[in-house]
This record gives structure tokens, C-alpha cells and sequence, in this order.
């Protein structure tokens, strides 16, 4: 039709801008709706910005959160300290829950023993140090747990996944956080560069494949912040 709007289709680039700039929108509005962090959290989350250090963006932290305000778990496992921002969320959310966390950073580790410290809840957060995938021994020990949060090496999300479920409860919850990484996942992998970024969103897609199609859990991906997934055991 002569003069309509769409007489000719939009570009496949128009169309990513467009989708892009819904989302930041989108982003921008729900984090114009979160509470306003103070004192420690406050804290943390300008020291992490200044020294570029990665920790969950405020709406998949409030998502996480709300799950396990309604959940609320005895304890939680979490893989991927960094400097201990979202063990000490978990424990303001549902202050009686122990939280058993594992980081191998040496500078990290420091700053998060720093953190719960100032905190005052170091009865309520026990510290791995090391490589995740050789603590399971150590976080069998605390275990059974409710909640397993995975936000550590996104290349490894499957490997961890299979490592600490077995210490879940069976109505426990699997929290993944950047299971979309920026979106590059539904980006064509040949376009992606460098290949080492390719080969981590060829992982991160993979496991979200798998975890759609395990036959033990039920999972729901959510477009908030950088992608979390919520699986849960498939009803008996």
C-alpha cells in the first residue's frame, strides 16, 4: 500500500536497534522502581562499579531475591563469592538463612571476608576458598541446602550444575544469573567476535538447551538484567 508505514520491511540492523533501545528502556524503568540501596550495600555496589568488578544488576538481584523471600530457605549455596554483595542480599531478604559460598579469587576472597565483616553475619556465611569444581567434598558437608545460586564461570554453568545438585533438596531451586549474556545468545555465532567470546556464548547457549531439555527439572528463563534461570525438580 503506497505511503503505509511498513510498505517496505525493516532492516535486520533497524530492528536490533530498535529491540535494543525497548530494552534499555525497559531496564532503565524497573530500576527507576527499586529502592534506593544505602550504607553497606551502598557501598559495595560503588566500590564494585569503580574497580570493575561484576556483581548482579539490580533487577536480577531483586528477582533472586523475591524467589527466595518466597522460598524461604534454611540455606543456600552459592557459586561465585566475588566480594560477598549478594550472600549478605540473600541474608537481609530472609535474615535466619545460612548461606555456604565458594570463591577462588585470592584479592576477592579478601574482600568479601572484608565485607561480611563489616556485615556482622559471619555465623551466617561459611567461605570456600578455592576452585568450585573441586568443592564439592567441602559443600557436600553443609549440605542439604534449598537454594543452589550459580553466578560463577559462565563457561562452567553445566559442570557445576551436575557437581552440586545432588546436594539439593528435591523441592529445592537452581538460580543461574547471565544466561544471556548481553543477548549475544540469540546473535548469530558466526557474527560474534573475538572467537574466545563465540566459543563462552556457544557454551552459555548450550546450557540453556540442556537445562530445557533435562528430564529431572522444569526451567523458565527470564529476560531480566543479563538472563536468569529459575529450574526446579519436575513434579513427582
Amino acid at each position: 500500500m503506497p505511503g503505509f508505514l511498513y510498505d517496505k520491511e525493516p532492516s535486520r540492523s533497524k530492528l536490533a536497534w530498535e529491540d535494543t533501545n525497548v530494552n534499555q528502556k525497559i531496564d532503565s524503568y524497573l530500576r527507576s522502581l527499586l529502592t534506593e540501596r544505602t550504607g553497606l550495600f551502598a557501598e559495595i555496589e560503588q566500590y564494585a562499579e569503580e574497580n570493575h568488578i561484576p556483581i548482579m544488576e539490580p533487577e536480577s538481584i531483586e528477582v533472586l531475591l523475591q524467589i527466595i523471600r518466597l522460598k524461604q530457605p534454611q540455606s543456600i549455596l552459592e557459586v561465585g563469592t566475588a566480594i560477598g554483595y549478594s550472600a549478605l542480599r540473600m541474608i537481609d531478604a530472609v535474615p535466619s538463612v545460612k548461606v555456604v559460598t565458594i570463591e577462588r579469587h585470592v584479592k576477592r576472597i579478601a574482600e568479601a571476608k572484608a565485607n561480611i565483616e563489616k556485615s556482622g553475619k559471619q555465623e551466617q556465611i561459611t567461605l570456600i576458598e578455592g576452585d568450585a569444581l573441586e568443592a564439592g567434598e567441602a559443600a557436600g558437608a553443609h549440605g542439604p541446602y534449598d537454594i543452589l545460586f550459580v553466578d560463577a564461570a559462565k563457561g562452567q554453568y553445566k559442570r557445576f550444575f551436575e557437581l552440586f545438585v545432588p546436594f539439593l533438596r528435591h523441592d529445592g531451586i537452581i538460580i543461574t544469573d547471565n544466561v544471556l549474556y548481553k543477548g549475544l545468545v540469540a546473535e548469530p555465532l558466526a557474527e560474534i567476535e573475538p572467537k574466545r567470546r563465540r566459543a563462552l556464548v556457544r557454551k552459555i547457549h548450550n546450557y540453556n538447551v540442556w537445562l530445557h531439555n533435562h528430564p529431572d527439572f522444569d526451567t523458565v528463563i527470564l529476560p531480566i538484567g543479563d538472563g536468569v534461570a529459575i529450574s526446579k525438580y519436575k513434579s513427582l
